[in-house]
């Protein structure tokens, strides 16, 4: 059900601002102050993000000649037509003019700022007189010979023997320059060009059309094509904008004409221009041009040329166009530079440059917006499709760029225009994505390490792609081979980076090879010597400035790569950076490394190569169709079909089969562009054969359903109604998803097919099957009941018996043409011809007619309408059967008497079942339970092979800063720095010498704890920096932190000894902790962390072995009374086949068994995928669970399992989240397991667990507190807690002997002796309660609780991830929070009182937690009696720790930290260091340390 809820969310392929019209697009202008829209009947002003910013009406009212335009609620009888719409940016205007209906113009100058100010109004007709011509208009500049700069409006337009001839035109003509300034001496605005100097064209059989017109320096570019009797021509004119001479001012730029023809190879001259755009700053000027090759629209050619003017071209010769009558010359021809692309409807192109790029934007007929880009030889990058419509809707034919930020480009449609983004930098997560985007705009920012546009990487160093698009590869190598035996590696990175040369280009060769010599960007190589080459992998890092990547490259010796000649030997040899030379595999330097070469080498190859006939279909939708059929010759050794773009591109491949050698079966897979692509057959050596077409088109799109609704035994013929519908492989109706329907007719703008039946009354969504998508409709079908056939008349007229059948009135709508009647006779039927259909408010009646029938009398009478059929019998029959009920009524009544009063007896029968059956629900709960108690096994796993350690920096940073992520990341080196060794800059050097000054370091800390201000917070924080920076030093830390703790213990031993280190309210109570903690980390991860993880995994599995409630995360295993799911209903565990997908054809794994239950919802059964992957294999499966989608196969259908769909069950306004026994899952079915990035819609689902009322509008396993009338009726079995809690035991029973085994590893005594730092810290508590003359024996046993167990273990078994690379989940935390308590009270000296108000949790361990008190008492005493460790012997150990983990911290940045901390309290720490008597030196360098910190005013802490 929920694959074809997928389709609901298949919309345009790229996000982006819509703005919607009120009509047909006319115009479109963009300037920095916004962008400019005309349609029928409003003029736009939106603002650059297209949010609406003022509305113009166009209509008004006519009055003679006079034209004022009114509000849309307003009486109007006129409307303007827009064909000139021109932002005057220096004059700060918008010139608006137009056609009224009466034909004449009406020209507006209004505010660029706000289109409702009107500057100036005149009537006259300026541009054509039809808004769909082919005319330009656009602004122009003429330089006067007294260098003063006229600025005018120049119009062209369309001219053709069959022209509209209008009362308002101003003189014939094609070429108009009207005033834009209100001089007199110049005659005023809209003034045109003199009439002596009128530019038309040459004969009246010429049709005439403008493309595009635009200035660049002191000429003017005019691109038209010219209809002749021979054909049609592509022209570009040239006209001067500069006056040298005293002449009439527009008059010269008139007379200046020059022309040329554009070549576009088109046979019998049929090529057109469709759209064009310059490439301004480029010199000599480059134009690119939209060409139609056959003179219709879907033949198209994006071309390069360069349209530099020729001044040696004469002025006004040329064969089209004149200003005066003067001698033709023959134009200049220009052919183009370049063929861009090739693809099908282009409509329109928009040129930009960045650096040495070409970025070209094209939109088509079909509704896409593509990229191009070009490098400066012209080679191409694949296009990119930044925008693709569902239909065919046609883009406007001039593209604009956002002149705000360059990063969004302006596409219009009929009655909408968007602003897409011009490339998706922020998309690409790596520098890999980034480069491999092939995106000049695109580049990887050093200081903020993300894919960015380049403007946006102010400040910083950036990498980008080549200047060169032949380089496929981010990194190439090539292998040479030395006389001497060595063999040299050289690297080649292909990237450009900016905005200066790098100065720290590195790389790093792997073993065995060496440097040599030092690199030098963008080339590094390394030596090898007296090495034999077999598939030896080489690693490679580079480095320019922060930005680090790698390269795995394949070493391979060149001669050996040996064979007859081929081109695929070839491909391999240069592949691995070898070259090829006379037919045969050569080291690098002996060779060629073009891959041209091997194609030179296939086309020389002479063998029986395959032949393509035809390929059917050949046009399909964008999603592609399954079973093409494909004919041909020599098809034989076809393995697959290579499809691919015009461009070298990314080839998309498909396998084969049924291949008979003349023909086979293959997928047309599914592609983002639309257009027209190339098929050849594909060898076994990968050389491909073969030349056929595939055109991608628009996916259907159904638009009504006729009839709209059905009868519920189905068989109705159904016509869907919309565009593209010939693509549509079939119809699935959301009641029946698994079933998909035939079609019987097949038309591109309908489709027939028969409703399926349906078991009662609902509403049907109906899909489109199309390849592997499914396409919703946007009507539903309803289903009805039945039609109800009552009764039928017969009468005899002449030869003809007439029939009329009476049906109940329903919504169904039944035609005559829909019924099937027949009379039946002695056995044989007679067809019954429909002939009328008559309604009224409660019957339908139905008239027939039957010829050459004997007589009117026959036995009953067949109706089939669909697939049901009704047999009627005549009236007489049915007036005896009335008469027989009729007399039957008394007996009915007597009858009814009796089996009331043995109802009644039966409704106290079943009350009392009802009684019964409640306590045996009852008895079965408790029964079970004691089943579950008595029969539960430890048989959950014992070991495991890997265990996902974290290393120690990151355990450490994890306990020092829980609640500080920043300072978690600042103070940790990165992966890659950790064997760097980090040179402190001044200011740090100085801190870091101050801190190991002992007197000044105690001072600090007691005057930092004696300010009020100063918080726990800041008190653990100020711990863990110390901690940090003096990580290098663990004995002199060890040192001051004994210190600290012998005063804690003068300030709190003697009132309440017992309290202490009971909290963490002191800095070195923190540091106590982290103390411990690396101390301890060796243990930990030797000893320990092993039985740790296994409780973990423990815990996990035996919750998962029983439900779990998605929604509350509760569960029926649980330790933890809070988190138990005592509502739980019954279930049944599944085992399920899983197959995962293994390649991109198709191909899948073999079965994998999951363990899963009933009651699981689709996350719940993906995550245990997951986990048995992991557990099976011993690594995890290489796609996250939020990009996984499942799917339930039967047979050859298969069904995608969702969270939510349309089949859910809703109570109220909350929904149920499915589970496999709603999708009715059986035990030992097949799931297969797809991603849903390669195999999802344009637009994935979103997790239902994203939504933030997720809790309030989804359950799972406990129903919503909602009114009762709304629940399901069907019984449940009542469930109460109490009778639950025996499944708190059965967890404990399976998971007790890893409790058990991690208990007693942490207090058991491995070699009969403590960890040191155990043994010399309890040695240290034990001397200080001699000192302090404490002889309770409880004060020492609760000092050394709290400083081991209560500080340190407590935190690392509630916190599994401090230790280990997983995500605690919050039901496995409070699980946790038991066996902690546990854990705790077994070093407790006090007795618990149990009784019967004693919390679960209490009661769990209780009767273990005496035996635990014992075993603790005992490893306390053991300690005790060991032998003191020497200070040498410590010292040692703690040296090793630091030296063992050193420069894996950041020591600069905890000192920085740690001088916040100084500043803030600097007098206070000032006026402490003068009461204790410190030293003028220490105060110096204090004030030193200020000092250098205060100069350092750039640094990022600060």
């Amino acid at each position: 059900m929920l694959l074809l809820l997928c389709a609901l969310t298949a919309a345009h392929s790229a996000a982006g601002e819509t703005f919607s019209l009120d009509g047909q697009t006319r115009h479109v202008a963009v300037t920095r102050d916004g962008v400019y829209v005309s349609t029928e009947n409003s003029l736009y002003q939106l603002r650059s993000d297209l949010r609406l910013a003022r509305r113009v009406s166009l209509r008004g009212s006519l009055l003679s000649t006079e034209f004022v335009r009114v509000s849309d609620r307003a009486d109007w009888n006129a409307t303007l037509t827009v064909n000139v719409l021109l932002p005057f940016v220096s004059n700060n205007t918008l010139v608006l003019c137009g056609v009224l209906d009466n034909d004449c113009g009406h020209c507006e100058v209004l505010s660029l700022q706000d289109v409702s100010i009107v500057k100036h109004v005149e009537h006259i007709l300026l541009g054509p007189v039809s808004h769909h011509s082919a005319s330009v208009a656009f602004l122009v500049t003429e330089v006067t010979a007294r260098r003063e700069h006229k600025s005018y409006i120049l119009t062209a337009s369309e001219q053709s023997s069959t022209s509209k001839k209008v009362k308002c035109a101003l003189q014939d003509g094609i070429l108009f320059l009207f005033n834009t300034d209100d001089k007199e001496e110049d005659g005023g605005i809209f003034s045109f060009n003199v009439p002596s100097t009128t530019f038309v064209r040459r004969g009246p059989s010429l049709d005439v059309g403008f493309v595009d017109g635009f200035q660049v320096d002191s000429f003017i570019y005019l691109f038209s094509n010219v209809k002749h009797s021979t054909g049609n021509a592509v022209r570009l004119l040239w006209l001067e904008a500069e006056d040298r001479t005293t002449s009439v001012l527009k008059e010269s730029i008139l007379g200046s004409l020059r022309g040329a023809t554009l070549s576009t190879g088109a046979p019998d001259a049929r090529g057109t221009l469709l759209a064009s755009s310059v490439i301004t700053g480029t010199r000599p000027l480059r134009w690119s041009g939209v060409f139609s090759v056959d003179g219709s629209p879907v033949n198209t050619e994006l071309l390069l040329f360069d349209v530099s003017p020729d001044l040696g071209v004469q002025k006004d010769r040329d064969p089209h166009f004149m200003a005066k009558e003067q001698h033709v010359i023959q134009p200049k021809v220009l052919r183009p530079l370049r063929t861009l692309l090739k693809q099908s409807r282009m409509s329109s192109v928009l040129a930009l440059t960045h650096r040495a790029w070409g970025l070209f934007f094209i939109g088509t007929t079909d509704g896409q917006l593509i990229k191009l880009v070009v490098d400066k030889n012209y080679h191409s990058a694949c296009p990119k499709v930044l925008y693709r419509a569902n239909d065919d809707r046609e883009v406007f034919p001039k593209l604009h760029v956002d002149e705000v930020d360059h990063k969004h480009v302006y596409l219009a449609f009929t009655n909408e225009i968007m602003r897409i983004p011009a490339s998706e930098c922020s998309s690409y997560r790596t520098l890999h994505e980034c480069w491999s985007a092939q995106d000049p705009q695109c580049v990887w920012c050093d200081l903020t390490q993300r894919c960015t546009f380049e403007s946006e990487c102010q400040n910083s160093s950036w990498v980008s792609i080549p200047e060169d698009l032949q380089q496929k590869k981010m990194v190439s190598f090539k292998a040479e081979s030395k006389t001497s035996g060595q063999i040299i590696i050289t690297v080649q990175t292909h990237a450009s980076v900016g905005p200066k040369e790098p100065d720290n280009f590195a790389c790093h060769f792997s073993p065995p090879c060496e440097h040599s010599p030092p690199p030098r960007y963008p080339q590094c190589s390394c030596v090898l010597h007296n090495v034999h080459l077999s598939a030896q992998v080489l690693d490679v890092k580079m480095q320019v400035w922060m930005v680090f990547w790698s390269e795995k490259i394949i070493l391979r010796n060149c001669s050996e790569i040996s064979g007859p000649p081929s081109p695929a030997l070839c491909r391999e040899c240069i592949a691995a950076g070898c070259g090829w030379n006379a037919d045969s595999c050569s080291w690098g330097n002996e060779g060629s490394a073009n891959k041209s070469i091997c194609e030179m080498m296939e086309s020389r190859m002479n063998y029986t190569k395959p032949e393509i006939a035809s390929v059917s279909p050949n046009v399909v939708s964008f999603y592609g169709r399954n079973h093409a059929l494909l004919k041909g010759h020599n098809l034989g050794l076809v393995t697959h079909i290579r499809i691919h773009a015009d461009l070298d591109c990314r080839s998309l491949e498909s396998p084969v089969w049924n291949n008979t050698g003349d023909t086979l079966t293959f997928h047309i897979p599914s592609t983002e562009n639309k257009g027209v692509v190339q098929v050849c057959a594909v060898l076994p050596d990968d050389s491909c054969h073969g030349n056929a077409i595939i055109n991608y088109r628009s996916s259907p799109s159904c638009t009504d359903v006729k009839p709209s609704s059905t009868w519920l035994s189905g068989g109705r013929t159904i016509t869907l109604v919309g565009s593209h519908m010939d693509f549509v492989d079939g119809v699935v109706h959301s009641h029946s998803p698994l079933t998909t329907h035939s079609t019987h007719y097949h038309h591109h703008q309908n489709i027939t097919y028969t409703a399926p039946p349906a078991d009662s009354p609902l509403s049907s969504v109906v899909f489109l099957k199309v390849a592997n998508q499914t396409l919703n409709c946007s009507r539903p079908i309803t289903y009805l009941s039945d039609p109800v056939f009552t009764s039928y008349t017969s009468t005899k007229t002449l030869d003809d018996t007439l029939i009329i059948i009476e049906k109940k009135a329903d919504k169904l709508d039944i035609l005559r043409e829909e019924l099937h009647v027949w009379a039946v006779e002695n056995g044989q039927s007679y067809p019954c011809v429909m002939v009328t259909k008559e309604s009224n408010n409660e019957s339908d009646f139905f008239t027939c007619k039957i010829t050459n029938m004997p007589n009117a009398n026959f036995e009953h009478l067949m109706i089939q309408v669909g697939v049901m059929a009704v047999k009627l019998t005549p009236e007489s029959s049915l007036l005896m059967l009335i008469l027989l009920v009729l007399l039957l009524i008394p007996v009915i009544v007597i009858v009814v008497l009796i089996v009331y009063k043995k109802k009644q007896n039966q409704l106290t029968t079943r009350m009392n079942s009802l009684m019964e059956n409640l306590e045996m629900d009852i008895r079965n709960d408790i029964r079970q339970g004691f089943i579950d108690l008595q029969t539960e096994k430890a048989d959950l796993l014992e070991n495991v092979s890997t265990i996902p350690f974290l290393d120690y920096k990151h355990f450490a940073s994890r306990i020092f800063f829980p609640e500080s992520e920043a300072l978690m990341k600042s103070c940790v080196n990165d992966i890659g720095q950790d064997g760097v060794v980090v040179q402190l800059d001044e200011c740090c050097l100085g801190l870091s010498k101050l801190i190991r000054d002992q007197f000044f370091l105690m001072s600090m800390v007691h005057t930092l704890e004696e300010q009020n201000n100063f918080s726990i917070k800041d008190k653990c924080a100020l711990a863990s920096l110390l901690t940090v920076a003096l990580h290098s030093d663990l004995s002199y830390l060890t040192e001051v932190m004994g210190l600290l703790l012998k005063d804690l213990m003068q300030r709190s031993g003697h009132t309440q000894p017992k309290l202490f280190l009971r909290r963490t309210e002191s800095t070195v109570e923190k540091l106590l902790t982290n103390w411990m903690s690396i101390c301890l980390y060796g243990f930990l991860r030797e000893g320990v962390g092993q039985q740790l993880f296994l409780l973990v995994s423990a815990l996990s599995q035996q919750i998962s072995k029983g439900p779990v409630d998605c929604v509350t995360e509760k569960a029926l295993y649980t330790l933890n009374e809070d988190w138990l799911l005592w509502q739980a209903q019954d279930f049944q565990p599944l085992k399920l086949k899983v197959l995962f997908a293994v390649g991109s054809d198709g191909e899948m794994s073999e079965p994998l068994e999951v363990a899963a239950l009933t009651c699981d919802t689709v996350d719940q059964v993906k995550d245990k995928i997951l986990t048995t992957f992991r557990t099976k294999f011993g690594f995890p499966y290489n796609t996250p669970l939020r990009e996984l989608c499942i799917e339930y196969v039967r047979g050859n259908a298969s069904l995608r399992l969702e969270e939510v769909d349309l089949s859910s069950e809703r109570l109220g306004d909350v929904t149920m989240l499915n589970t496999m026994k709603h999708y009715k899952i059986p035990d030992g079915a097949t799931i297969k397991v797809l991603s849903s990035k390669c195999h999802a819609p344009l637009k994935p689902q979103e997790s239902v667990k994203d939504d933030q009322d997720f809790s309030g509008k989804y359950f799972h396993l406990i129903n919503p507190d909602i009114v009762e009338d709304l629940k399901k009726t069907e019984r449940k079995k009542l469930k109460l807690k109490e009778v639950h809690l025996t499944k708190l035991l059965s967890t404990k029973v399976a998971v007790h002997s890893f409790v058990e085994k991690l208990f007693r590893c942490i207090w058991g005594l491995q070699c009969n002796k403590a960890p040191l730092a155990v043994k010399h810290f309890f040695d240290f508590l034990d001397a200080q309660a001699e000192d302090m003359k404490i002889t309770d024996p409880d004060v020492l046993h609760i000092w050394k609780t709290n400083s081991l167990p209560l500080r340190f273990w407590v935190n690392i078994l509630k916190n599994p991830q401090f230790v280990f690379d997983l995500e605690k989940s919050p039901h496995l935390d409070g699980c946790l929070s038991v066996i902690a308590q546990a854990f705790m009270d077994s070093f407790s000296l006090s007795d618990t009182q149990l009784g019967k108000h004693t919390p679960t949790n209490k009661l769990l361990y209780a009767k273990e937690i005496p035996k635990y008190k014992q075993e603790v008492k005992l490893y306390y005493k053991q300690i005790q009696d060991q032998p003191s460790i020497a200070d040498s012997e410590f010292r040692t150990f703690l040296q090793k720790e630091s030296k063992k983990h050193e420069n894996e911290f950041n020591e600069a940045a905890a000192l920085k930290e740690l001088y916040k901390f100084i500043q803030r309290y600097f007098p206070e720490i000032k006026d402490k260091l003068e009461q204790n008597g410190a030293p003028s030196e220490l105060k110096e360098q204090l004030h030193h340390v200020k000092n250098s910190f205060d100069e350092l005013k750039s640094c990022s802490w600060n």
